[in-house]
């Protein structure tokens, strides 16, 4: 189960967002990243983020600036629309073998980051941008 268990159809879920156990540091050649400071089981939930959905227009404008490198795509790929995710969760790094994963839930405009394996106090958590922790589809910059 993990630390703490969460019923989804609880009207407050919006509040419970992110463990207190995670801290944002500098990454070793990525900027900043999310990590652990206690051990996390594997399969726990660690931050439920709202998110902010932008439509294909807005989406076009994003494109052009800073916010282009933490947007996420977002519902059916012909609507063209992105996200930008509120919490820590637009500052996981990304690795091909990541050891957390995240879930999008379009109707609630909620995205779940959830451990893959057990973390290690100290430990960086990553994500998989192509969405899926073990997948090697190349992005769309140099990544380890």
């Amino acid at each position: 189960m993990g630390l703490f268990s969460i019923d989804y159809s609880l009207p407050y879920l919006h509040s419970i967002m992110i463990l207190p156990i995670l801290v944002v540091a500098p990454s070793d050649k990525r900027g900043r990243g999310v990590f652990a400071s206690e051990k996390i089981p594997a399969n726990t939930i660690i931050e439920i983020s709202p998110v902010l959905v932008l439509s294909a227009k807005d989406r076009k404008h994003v494109e052009k600036t800073l916010l282009f490198d933490y947007i996420f795509e977002w519902g059916e790929p012909k609507a063209r629309k992105v996200c930008i995710a509120l919490g820590y969760l637009s500052l996981y790094n990304h690795a091909y073998n990541a050891n957390c994963d995240y879930e999008m839930d379009f109707d609630a405009e909620l995205m779940t980051i959830k451990t893959v394996r057990p973390i290690k106090k100290g430990e960086e958590l990553f994500i998989n941008y192509n969405a899926v922790p073990d997948d090697e589809t190349p992005i769309w910059f140099e990544a380890k």
